[in-house]
């Protein structure tokens, strides 16, 4: 956590989990975490303290996306010799913290439900310092995965056009309403050719939703397709620090508002 991020409680985040959003696929492949570093250099570009959780046990690549070189990270909270305070680490160029996962780490995957709870309650805590925490989490409707979502006040389920992705998307969004009705699940459609034909699959998805869990999650946003995101992620720089004028940085920076304005 930087110094300028520490002391104070931010009245939003009394309530646990409401300043709290995971991010979630049915499936790999969809951009999840290059959107959910895009999102929370977003939220701090719009004056707003962000952290950056990477929950992808196992398969973490935050700090790889980033091209960072972390000194600590999840593994050393789980193993008990740091707490999630001094696992969190400054990442200057884009004005928020992040607390890297540890990629490759099967263990991390196969933790005990005792242990996952123990996770979300600090994570809780310490979210009470900042006013959003954006959790990257696997792809997938693992235990690991519905588990850290239970923590989050808001699930954003991303997707694409091609149908595995709806499928899978509709899969979660099935699984997370059964284990927890009345989560607060939002839709945001990822490299869409464009905002109308990123509707249309939205509405797709919405109409399964409708018709077999009688529910409607809302649309959050739409990202446009942007050739500068595979090249920002080559130079492993966050979007909004090479390109933040592209198609798909103004999409990411709307949705940031919209999340905003809710917490």
């Amino acid at each position: 956590m930087t110094s300028e991020q520490s002391p104070a409680l931010h009245p939003a985040a009394r309530a646990k989990g409401r300043n709290m959003t995971a991010i979630a696929s049915g499936k790999g492949g969809v951009g999840k975490t290059w959107f959910a570093i895009t999102l929370a250099h977003a939220l701090a570009r719009q004056g707003q303290r962000t952290l950056l959780f990477d929950g992808d046990l196992g398969l973490a690549n935050v700090d790889i996306q980033l091209g960072l070189m972390p000194k600590h990270d999840l593994g050393g909270v789980l193993s008990g010799r740091l707490t999630l305070n001094q696992a969190a680490m400054a990442y200057d160029d884009g004005g928020f913290d992040v607390i890297a996962g540890r990629s490759g780490s099967g263990r991390l995957a196969n933790l005990p439900p005792s242990r996952l709870r123990l996770l979300g309650d600090d994570l809780a805590l310490l979210a009470a310092a900042y006013d959003q925490v954006i959790l990257d989490l696997g792809a997938g409707v693992e235990r690991t995965v519905r588990q850290l979502t239970d923590n989050a006040g808001t699930c954003i389920v991303l997707t694409t056009d091609e149908p595995t992705s709806l499928t899978d998307a509709y899969a979660f969004v099935k699984v997370t309403h059964m284990d927890r009705p009345g989560t607060d699940i939002r839709i945001v459609v990822n490299m869409a050719n464009s905002t109308r034909e990123g509707e249309r699959t939205y509405n797709t998805l919405n109409k399964a939703c409708e018709g077999f869990l009688k529910m409607s999650p809302p649309l959050l946003g739409v990202v446009r397709r942007d050739t500068k995101v595979r090249e920002s992620i080559r130079n492993q720089v966050s979007l909004l620090t090479r390109f933040p004028n592209t198609e798909a940085a103004t999409d990411v920076e709307a949705i940031a508002r919209k999340l905003s304005d809710q917490v």
